[in-house]
C-alpha cells in the first residue's frame, strides 16, 4: 500500500508535468520537431537506462537507496520547470525526470516484488498499477485547475511540488513500514536467466510491437474529425481510470488462473485497431475502452510474470532488460505504425494486429514453461 501510494502521487506529478510540457516548450520557443525529439529521447533513455539501473541494484543490492535517489530526482526536477527560461533548459530537466524514473524503476519494482509474494504477485501488482494510474487522473486535473486560475504554464509546476514530496514521504514510510529496517533477504542463487525468460521478453516484444500509442489514436481522431479537440484530454483520462481498475481485475484472475489470462487482455487490445483507425466517432470511444484494457492488463501480469521465474539476485538486471527491450520495440512500432499511417490505414491495423496475436501464440505456450521453473525457484 505504501508503494502505492509512492506511484500515486508520483504520476500525479510526471503525468501532469506531462500534460503541459508541450505548451510550455512552445511558449520558451521549441519548435514543433523539437518538442518531438525531447519527448521521444526522454522515453528512450527511460527505457534504456532501466538495463543499467537494474544490473546496479543487484550488483549492490541497494534498493532502497537506489529507489530514494530516483525519487528526490522527481521531487527537484519538476518544480524546477518552473524557473525554466529558456526551452534548453526545460529540455534538460525533461531528460533528467526521465533519468530518474528509469533509475528507480527496476529496484522499485524489486522492493515491490518481495512484499507482493505475501498476498500475490497479480493482487499485488494490479493494486499498485491502479494506484499508479488514479495519480494519472489526477494530476492532468491538478494542472489543469492551475492554469486556469494563473493562464500561465509556470505556475503549475510549483504545485506539482506538493505530489512530489508526498511521494517522497510515502516511500520514506513504506521503508520505515519493513519490519527488518528495508534490507531485503538473502536471495536465492540463480547465476543465469532461465531460457523461458527470454522467450518472455520476446512475448512482450512483439506485444509491444504492435500496440497503437495513444497521440497516433488522438492524432486520427483530430484528423478524421472523430472526436472534438476538447474531448480528447478526457479520453486520455478515462482511459487512465479504466487501466487502473482493469489491472485491479487482471491481477486477481493472474492469481487463479496463471499467465494466459493475458491473452484476454492481448485480445481486447488489439480491437482498439479497427475500432479506432477504420471506425467512426463511435469506435473512436469503444477503441480508447479496449486500448486501456489492454494496456491494465500488462501493467498487472507482465512484472508478475518475471517476479515467479527470476530469484531476487537476479530481478532487478531482469526488471531492467524487459522495460529496456519493451521500450525500444514500443518505440520501434510507433515509428512504424507512424509511416503507415500516411500510407495506409488498413496496413497499420494488420501490422499491429498480426504483432500481438503472434504474442498470444508465444504467451499460451509458455503456460507451462512458466509453472515448471516457478516450482524449479520456489
Amino acid at each position: 500500500m505504501a508503494l502505492g501510494f509512492v506511484s500515486l502521487f508520483a504520476d500525479m506529478t510526471y503525468e501532469g508535468a506531462h500534460s503541459v510540457i508541450g505548451p510550455l516548450l512552445k511558449d520558451l520557443g521549441a519548435s514543433a520537431t523539437e518538442v518531438g525529439i525531447i519527448a521521444g529521447l526522454g522515453e528512450m533513455i527511460a527505457a534504456s537506462l532501466r538495463y543499467f539501473s537494474g544490473k546496479l541494484a543487484d550488483r549492490t543490492r541497494a534498493y532502497w537507496t537506489i529507489t530514494t535517489l530516483g525519487y528526490f530526482l522527481n521531487l527537484v526536477v519538476v518544480p524546477g520547470l518552473a524557473f525554466a527560461g529558456n526551452w534548453q533548459a526545460a529540455a534538460l530537466l525533461v531528460v533528467a525526470e526521465r533519468t530518474g524514473k528509469s533509475l528507480r524503476g527496476p529496484a522499485r519494482d524489486v522492493l515491490l516484488s518481495e512484499a507482493t509474494e505475501v498476498v500475490g504477485y497479480g493482487k499485488g501488482f494490479g493494486l499498485h498499477a491502479a494506484m499508479d494510474q488514479t495519480g494519472a487522473v489526477i494530476g492532468p486535473v491538478f494542472v489543469a485547475i492551475s492554469v486556469a486560475r494563473t493562464h500561465h504554464f509556470h505556475q503549475a509546476f510549483l504545485w506539482l511540488s506538493v505530489p512530489a514530496a508526498a511521494a517522497f514521504v510515502s516511500l520514506l514510510i513504506a521503508r520505515w513500514a519493513r519490519g527488518d529496517k528495508g534490507t531485503p533477504p538473502q536471495p536465492v542463487a540463480q547465476r543465469d536467466f532461465p531460457k523461458v525468460f527470454w522467450f518472455y521478453v520476446v512475448a512482450a516484444g512483439l506485444l509491444a510491437l504492435g500496440y497503437a500509442d495513444f497521440p497516433l489514436l488522438a492524432y486520427h481522431f483530430q484528423q478524421a474529425s472523430l472526436v472534438k479537440p476538447e474531448a480528447i484530454p478526457l479520453l486520455y483520462g478515462a482511459a487512465m481510470g479504466i487501466n487502473g481498475l482493469t489491472a485491479l481485475l487482471f491481477g486477481r484472475l493472474y492469481d487463479r488462473f496463471g499467465i494466459q489470462v493475458i491473452t484476454l487482455g492481448i485480445l481486447a487490445s488489439l480491437l482498439a485497431l479497427p475500432f479506432g483507425f477504420l471506425g467512426g466517432g463511435t469506435g473512436a470511444y469503444v477503441s480508447v475502452a479496449c486500448w486501456a484494457t489492454g494496456l491494465g492488463a500488462q501493467d498487472a501480469i507482465l512484472r508478475s510474470g518475471i517476479a515467479q521465474v527470476v530469484s531476487m539476485n537476479k530481478r532487478g538486471t531482469a526488471f531492467g532488460m524487459f522495460n529496456a527491450a519493451w521500450g525500444v520495440l514500443w518505440f520501434v512500432g510507433s515509428v512504424t505504425m507512424g509511416v503507415l499511417y500516411d500510407f495506409s490505414l488498413v496496413a497499420l491495423v494488420v501490422f499491429g494486429i498480426s504483432a500481438q496475436l503472434a504474442a498470444v501464440v508465444l504467451f499460451i505456450w509458455l503456460r507451462k514453461p512458466l509453472a515448471n521453473e516457478k516450482k524449479a525457484i520456489a
